[in-house]
């Protein structure tokens, strides 16, 4: 506190005062902000934040830190500039002329290397904002409002700028918010009570992060390739890498603090993506102003049918239901795939700025639930981008519900492709990655040789093989765990358990990132059903291929015998590219490979597994239901059941809810004991209505599968005829490519 007390002494009454009846709100160009980074032309670092945010303080202790110059924009730069202290130029120019005469002021200030404390009210000025961008790193103290009310009181601080007659110090400080988002680089969010001196440490920590945070590796890195590591937009641009690995970040995510994720328990999920992915992605690749703007697109009520965007209901015996299906699609895809179109057209753009313009064709590999999501993500996009990317999905033609082959046959948007494959889904997932590692065979590496040289077209995945697609997924996992505290069900740092039934690993692979990002995941229980190839993985270590068949089960999305994460995972626990390079070889070659012992050692300290049998999975859907009324998909079913034997009294879980019971509607009601006698989705849909079940039927699927079906095409389990389809696509769409 005294560390505090001496700030307080030292901020200056230019915050005393009252509001500006003038003041003219900035209208911030995302557009705007990122130019500003590309054309930024000093080393200094820049902090910004409210009056009482610590400034001055913690820029001294940053500068001894770092070892450059200290400038306090108020001490340093206005009063010579002016010829007189601060508060005696706002007595004479009132506030509104205060802060022209400030903002000119700060247009002429220039310096190199230094670290920079502004004002509290220099965000108040447009021009002067987008000068001080061009100096260097803007970090923003986002320090917690009550730390600064109780500050401003300390200093018998009573009127700042723009507080009028009447208003709070509160409302005046939630009113200046919007003048600070959109105005940083990094955002560094401040704990409650935290000293100045951790804060500077932090802030450091922060800036250490960002400058080596934009480079991502292969998981099949060697050593010897120091150069081919790829940036943000790239890894989301080219799907895969070119050795047949998966990007992974080269230096991980950063861990927040605890006083960190505190600041984020009483945000709105939109706020919480923000902030978290904002830890993730380098503010040169994607500045916070671009970030929030697709953020609010993505997480918009009109394309999720809650405003909580991922509730959580408490089911019992300390259960609780991450309900992740409430998107336009009604699974856990839409949580990543109404965000990563956004990520990958805005990067597409930026190619084509002064160049041939970047068209491509998404390649997907659906297992059921992957394919609409990705189909209504890019569908969505204006027409001006629809022109520059269209989508082809391949699923297998009898390995997904009725209902899921409506959502996506029944799709009406000009740039999408959809193909049914007679096979399984591990061929589609294997031909889109052949048709990559051909490609890369057949060029100098670049994502998409020959179809790029002859048609002008890149080739891209949006599975969660694409970093961009897997980033998401961080979110919602560490969103749930700070629900549970906001509800009061657990204290901040409590652990908890998680149970998520399993396929392609992608999804229990987000909560391990979001446990290394310091969210108190104790155990991670992957729950199968009868292509049960992870629990045996994580029971023995050995990875086995040679003797099994896939089997077709009620939960088709986990259908799957090749789950391509769990290679970023072993990655994860390892760092060592050698060791996954051998390891996939054998997998591919002999179909199979086991990892050493202390590998499974670790990787068991985190994970246990089981499966459960077809039976077990109808009668906890029955059971469920029964009990509370709760009606759930067979995904959730095979979590629950799993999860059941593993539940831990003391210890809350929560339960992954993966899809919408809708979408599985005859094995639903065949496992509740209802006679079908019709197998068309509407009146399947009308039955599920007559049992009343909570949650209420998904309003999108219900009109989803009223639509006409506008995608025949259906292939043999051909690797050329595949090829053909998508190259006659190619053709189709893009009109002039010939």
């Amino acid at each position: 506190m005294m560390v505090w007390r001496r700030l307080y002494s030292q901020l200056r009454c230019s915050h005393r005062y009252i509001r500006l009846p003038g003041l003219q709100l900035r209208n911030y160009s995302c557009d705007g902000a990122a130019r500003s980074i590309r054309n930024r032309k000093g080393a200094n670092i820049i902090l910004m934040g409210s009056p009482g945010a610590g400034k001055t303080t913690v820029g001294r202790l940053l500068a001894r830190m770092l070892d450059k110059p200290v400038v306090d924009i108020d001490n340093d730069h206005l009063e010579s500039h002016w010829g007189m202290p601060v508060s005696e130029q706002l007595s004479r120019l009132g506030p509104e002329g205060f802060l022209q005469a400030e903002g000119e002021a700060v247009l002429n200030f220039t310096a190199d290397n230094c670290v920079i404390s502004l004002s509290g009210s220099n965000p108040m000025h447009q021009a002067a904002m987008e000068h001080i961008r061009t100096l260097g790193t803007v970090v923003f103290l986002d320090v917690p409002s009550a730390d600064i009310l109780h500050r401003l009181e300390v200093m018998k601080v009573n009127r700042i700028v723009g507080q009028g007659a009447g208003m709070s110090m509160a409302d005046i400080l939630r009113y200046r918010q919007q003048f600070y988002e959109g105005q940083y680089d990094i955002r560094v969010l401040c704990g409650n009570n935290e000293s100045a001196e951790d804060i500077a440490r932090k802030v450091k920590e922060v800036l250490i992060w960002h400058e080596g945070s934009n480079s991502y590796i292969s998981t099949r890195h060697s050593t010897k390739e120091e150069g081919s590591s790829r940036t943000f937009s790239e890894v989301v641009l080219e799907g895969l890498a070119p050795d047949g690995g998966l990007y992974v970040p080269r230096q991980g995510l950063r861990r927040l603090q605890g006083r960190e994720w505190e600041r984020l328990v009483h945000c709105s999920y939109q706020e919480r993506a923000l902030r978290i992915l904002e830890q993730c992605i380098p503010h040169a690749e994607v500045h916070p102003s671009v970030l929030n703007t697709m953020v609010q697109a993505a997480y918009a009520q009109n394309r999720f049918s809650t405003s909580d965007v991922v509730p959580l209901v408490q089911l019992q015996d300390n259960q609780h239901i991450m309900e992740l299906f409430h998107g336009p699609t009604a699974s856990f895809k839409d949580l990543a795939l109404q965000q990563m179109p956004q990520f990958y057209t805005e990067f597409s753009r930026r190619r084509s700025e002064g160049h041939d313009e970047h068209r491509s064709l998404i390649l997907v590999a659906t297992s059921g639930d992957t394919g609409s999501a990705v189909l209504d993500g890019f569908s969505r996009l204006p027409e001006s981008l629809q022109q520059y990317v269209a989508v082809m999905v391949l699923y297998p033609e009898d390995g997904i519900s009725p209902i899921q082959k409506a959502q996506m046959t029944t799709n009406q948007a000009d740039n999408v492709h959809v193909v049914g494959v007679q096979s399984d889904f591990d061929f589609c997932q294997s031909t889109v990655k052949s048709i990559f590692k051909q490609l890369r065979g057949l060029s100098d590496g670049s994502s998409s040789g020959p179809y790029h040289s002859h048609y002008g077209v890149h080739l891209s995945a949006a599975n969660s093989i694409n970093w961009g697609r897997l980033l998401p997924q961080v979110v919602y996992h560490a969103s749930a765990y700070l629900d549970l505290v906001r509800q009061g069900t657990i204290s901040m740092g409590q652990e908890v358990d998680l149970c998520i039934s399993t396929g392609n690993f992608g999804n229990i692979l987000g909560a391990v990132y979001a446990k290394r990002m310091g969210i108190p995941f104790k155990r991670f229980i992957c729950a199968s059903n009868q292509n049960n190839i992870l629990t045996d993985f994580l029971n023995t270590g050995c990875y086995d291929l040679q003797h099994r068949r896939l089997h077709r089960t009620m939960s088709p999305s986990i259908d799957i015998l090749v789950s391509s994460n769990l290679e970023r995972f072993l990655h994860l626990l390892t760092g060592d590219g050698g060791l996954i390079t051998d390891m996939f070889h054998q997998l591919e070659h002999q179909r199979l490979f086991k990892v050493p012992n202390q590998m499974l050692s670790e990787l068991q300290e985190d994970f246990c597994a089981d499966w459960c049998h077809e039976e077990d999975c109808a009668k906890t859907i029955q059971t469920v239901f029964q009990s509370n009324g709760y009606l759930m998909d067979p995904h959730t079913a095979v979590a629950k059941t799993v999860a059941d034997r593993f539940l831990a009294r003391d210890r809350p879980m929560l339960l992954a809810s993966t899809a919408h019971y809708c979408k599985f509607a005859p094995d639903v009601l065949t496992a509740l004991g209802e006679r079908l006698s019709s197998n068309n989705p509407v009146q399947l849909f009308q039955a599920l209505q007559t049992l009343n079940p909570h949650p209420t039927l998904h309003s999108q699927l219900s009109k989803d599968i009223e639509r006409p079906r506008k995608h025949q095409a259906v292939l043999e389990a051909d690797h050329s005829q595949v090829v053909t389809e998508m190259e006659s696509f190619m053709r189709r769409y893009f009109s002039d490519l010939e």
